[in-house]
């Protein structure tokens, strides 16, 4: 049977055909694509798009057609700056025929907004090998951005806590080391009996609290006990001491900085505010706050506001604040020292220390529970305190109070080679205890500042100096020890 002959017209509408079906069906495929797909010349324009890269950026496909495309939706940077073409990886891929991937950017859209987009230029190449253009596959990721930036936005916050309770447990573990805690309040007195109704009244509450008191009277005690009765007792009780800390460190110390704030900020470093949040903070010495930072600390008092050293951020804290001094903060506002509005809002609820000269009747329980703590530091026993030792260290006029007390009956267990106490020349002898001797103005003098130096370890100024303990000043200090003859041993 013979073969008919194939029709050439018929044979070539055929392939017209599939090649038009076929045609249509890649069109439909670009047509349903989610991606944004336009085509450009070697001249960057626009020689075809899909309905979803019209959309994304707020064109009609009409108007892209033939349209530099880069001037359409990629002329500038996510800051506004211009984008040369030059440098656009776009065009690229149709100059050096690689293929390049972003996904940093942003597109452009007609009404001047811009959204992020990842993006894929791939040449377009003939059967010749000549570059022909470029095609560009891109995606909206807004979410995806915005996501990872709620991301890094939640781990900066992870890192923020973890530092702060990183801080907060550092702190924490030299607190620990401290031997004071509130059951070291020891006393029997009954000027002393006020203080500790005192300190059952206030605790209870979120009232500031201002501890008055000469120097060595115990007043960090006062401060643990009301922390420790309270219902922040499960939180950090920061201590901060002013008069330890240079003028130029204190605002750092009390409210943190930002890396770079000053020369020597290297770190972020959270403070001691931020510490304390949800708990007490104890500023002892508060007489010593320079007045210029007297506001700041009376805005974080009155709102529980403060901003970091080198930041713009406010920061918002829930702190007790219990204050301490043993300076006459009214005087200090007389002389332009102290802020009087701080005063008052430190001063909410007073509590004035009794020094231990106007509580002698605590000295031999305090001596008893000094002896047993050395005992223990030195290894040693002792078991006898005679009655000429008590007695001696109940007449001494104790300028130090406890804090003198307490570094007597240490330097008395290590004097002590047995089962005795020993005091030996760590006390000079109180006023009147030589019968039939009256001593001169110049010899009481001299007594006087003998027996402060030897209490400052010789130290003559500063504020753990004598002159200090004295209440006069360094140089007249020094002219009185010239006149008197008194030299450093």
């Amino acid at each position: 049977m013979e073969k008919r002959p194939v029709n050439p017209s018929q044979q070539l509408q055929q392939v017209k055909d599939q090649l038009e079906q076929l045609q249509k069906h890649y069109e439909l495929i670009l047509q349903s694509a989610g991606e944004g797909i336009y085509g450009l010349n070697t001249e960057g324009h626009t020689t075809f798009a899909n309905p979803a890269a019209a959309e994304m950026i707020g064109w009609k496909l009409e108007e892209l057609l033939g349209k530099p495309q880069h001037d359409i939706s990629h002329h500038s940077h996510a800051d506004g700056t211009h984008y040369p073409k030059e440098k656009c990886p776009i065009y690229a891929a149709f100059k050096d025929g690689k293929i390049h991937t972003v996904d940093n950017e942003v597109f452009w859209r007609k009404d001047g907004s811009s959204f992020p987009v990842e993006y894929t230029s791939t040449p377009i190449i003939d059967e010749n090998g000549t570059l022909k253009g470029a095609v560009v596959v891109f995606k909206d990721i807004s979410q995806r951005k915005e996501a990872e930036d709620q991301l890094r936005e939640a781990l900066s916050e992870v890192k923020q806590l973890k530092t702060q309770l990183e801080a907060e447990n550092k702190y924490l573990r030299q607190e620990i080391k401290l031997t004071h805690n509130f059951e070291e309040i020891i006393s029997e007195s009954k000027s002393f009996k006020k203080v500790l109704s005192q300190i059952e009244q206030v605790a209870a509450t979120d009232a500031t609290t201002l501890i008055l008191g000469e120097s060595g009277t115990g007043k960090e005690l006062i401060a643990r006990a009301i922390h420790s009765l309270s219902p922040r007792k499960g939180r950090p009780l920061v201590k901060v001491n002013c008069a330890a800390l240079p003028s130029n460190l204190i605002e750092s110390e009390l409210f943190g900085h930002e890396r770079g704030a000053f020369t020597g900020a290297l770190n972020r470093r959270v403070g001691r505010f931020e510490l304390a949040d949800g708990g007490t903070i104890f500023l002892d010495e508060i007489g010593e706050i320079p007045i210029d930072l007297q506001a700041k600390l009376l805005r974080v008092l009155q709102e529980g506001e403060f901003e970091r050293l080198g930041s713009a951020r406010t920061l918002k804290v829930n702190v007790r604040i219990i204050a301490a001094t043993n300076r006459d903060l009214p005087e200090e506002i007389n002389k332009g020292n102290f802020r009087e509005d701080l005063f008052y809002r430190l001063n909410v609820f007073p509590i004035h220390v009794p020094p231990l000269r106007e509580r002698r009747e605590d000295i031999p329980l305090l001596v008893e529970h000094f002896v047993k703590k050395y005992e223990k530091k030195f290894g040693k026993k002792i078991g006898i305190i005679t009655n000429k030792v008590m007695n001696e260290l109940m007449t001494y006029h104790w300028a130090g109070n406890i804090r003198e007390l307490e570094n007597i009956v240490e330097r008395a267990v290590i004097l002590s080679r047995g089962n005795k106490l020993e005091l030996g020349d760590s006390l000079t002898k109180p006023l009147g205890t030589k019968k039939n001797k009256i001593t001169t103005l110049s010899e009481n003098e001299k007594a006087h500042i003998l027996k402060a130096l030897k209490f400052t370890n010789w130290r003559v100024s500063g504020e753990k100096g004598a002159a200090k303990l004295l209440g006069i000043k360094r140089t007249t200090l020094e002219a009185r020890m010239k006149k008197l003859g008194i030299e450093r041993p």
